[in-house]
């Protein structure tokens, strides 16, 4: 791997001095952090869009198990029907698979809003020295 393309958590302290151009002791400057937030942006993780109820529904259907489910209720269905049996048996299969997906959504949106609420939950301070003085910062 190349010196200049490590990652920041394998990189020495003189290393990550040298590369934002900084002294441990001073700290940057308010101007050094306006330019390296132009540069590289705030010092956040990058969340992913949300999706819809609609593409989570759409999605629980992606599973080989329910696919194989689908197509053995269209088969089941076809047979009854040709056969004069009904499709009865075809309709009860994909009653069970749509609730299975409205159970799968419901939990995931649960996850998903427990996940926000610990994230709310943990408020971050960091002890920053910025032009030879320390501060601390909530994020």
């Amino acid at each position: 791997m190349e010196e200049n393309r490590k990652e920041w958590f394998n990189q020495s302290v003189e290393e990550t001095e040298q590369k934002f151009q900084v002294e441990e002791t001073q700290g940057l400057s308010e101007e050094q952090v306006a330019k390296n937030r132009e540069i590289y942006g705030l010092n956040e993780l990058a969340t992913k869009k949300k999706k819809s109820l609609f593409v989570k529904f759409l999605e629980q259907f992606k599973d080989f198990m329910i696919i194989i489910l689908i197509i053995a209720a269209i088969i089941s269905g076809v047979v009854g029907y040709y056969e004069g049996e009904g499709i009865t048996d075809s309709i009860i299969i994909l009653i069970v698979v749509i609730v299975n997906a409205i159970i799968g959504v419901a939990q995931e949106n649960k996850a998903e809003k427990s996940l926000e609420a610990l994230q709310k939950l943990s408020s971050h301070v960091v002890k920053v020295m910025r032009s030879r003085e320390y501060n601390s910062r909530a994020f």
